[in-house]
């Protein structure tokens, strides 16, 4: 049966009347009667009984008729569940980001993504930017968050720059870091950034750190400077303004300007035809113009 078969049994219970049924329904009451007969035939059984005053339903028909109402019934729910699917972001947000941007940026955003979109999921990895652009050229996530320049083909957004500091407790003065023979704390970090830092420190003092130590992870390489361990150099972003006796000196290129780091949102145009990467974006670029 088809739910225009439904329909036509549900009406006709309503009115009891073949004439009246067939006017609801816009068809002529013989091509009614035919489809009445069909039906039947379908259930094996007679869903209907004629009478001078127009029709009524038997035993059999009260049953298959409860059937259709319930049909059509669930038929409207469904269509109603799917409107609303349609009106609301699900599916699950893939996202690859710099580790420094998804410790201190990105969970700032997600709330508000969260909060907005609570049947939307997310799947979050963090790893240097070469690993990244790896997951997207793989296609393993819809956008990527990756420090530093791009030669993207893709879509790309910029999100934001923030500057190169040095950091230490001891050290108020560029100059005063050839005098200390407190190690130069470093963290592993992609190739981009470290030729960006030995950059500027042979352009600035014609010869390598005393001492170095090497660390994995940039919050253990903040927190080792913050200790009065040695010094480090730590981008803005990583940086609350929290932090008290400790000096932060601005590292600047060779036309004395600050040394900057830029951050891009990277995807493939397909990807931003998703529903849930569309509203992510729509919710980066607002939080950053209140930002």
């Amino acid at each position: 049966m088809s739910f225009s078969d439904y329909e036509l049994l549900v009406v006709l219970a309503q009115e009891s009347n073949m004439r009246k049924a067939a006017e609801k329904l816009f068809v002529s009451q013989p091509a009614l009667s035919q489809r009445l007969q069909n039906i039947e035939k379908q259930w094996g059984a007679k869903l209907f009984i004629r009478t001078q005053k127009g029709v009524i339903l038997t035993p059999s028909g009260e049953m298959v008729v409860n059937f259709a109402r319930k049909m059509l019934e669930d038929r409207e729910r469904v269509y109603e569940e799917i409107q609303e699917l349609n009106a609301k972001v699900h599916g699950t947000l893939k996202i690859a980001c710099a580790s420094i941007v998804g410790q201190n940026w990105l969970p700032k955003v997600l709330k508000q993504f969260v909060s907005a979109h609570p049947h939307a999921k997310i799947s979050l990895i963090t790893g240097w930017s070469s690993e990244i652009l790896k997951s997207l050229y793989e296609g393993e996530v819809h956008v990527g968050i990756i420090r530093g320049t791009t030669d993207w083909k893709g879509e790309k957004f910029h999100l934001f720059e923030d500057s190169l500091y040095l950091v230490d407790r001891e050290i108020s003065k560029i100059e005063d870091v050839m005098e200390t023979d407190r190690p130069f704390i470093q963290f592993k970090s992609d190739s981009n950034y470290y030729q960006e830092i030995q950059n500027w420190w042979h352009r600035q003092f014609q010869t390598v750190p005393k001492r170095t130590i090497i660390v994995d992870q940039i919050e253990t390489c903040k927190q080792m400077t913050y200790n009065g361990i040695g010094y480090a150099i730590l981008p803005a972003i990583t940086l609350t303004g929290s932090e008290k006796d400790v000096f932060k000196i601005p590292l600047l290129d060779e036309k004395n300007r600050p040394i900057k780091r830029d951050t891009w949102l990277l995807g493939y145009e397909s990807a931003f035809e998703l529903k849930q990467v569309k509203a992510f974006l729509e919710i980066v670029q607002k939080y950053l113009t209140l930002t």
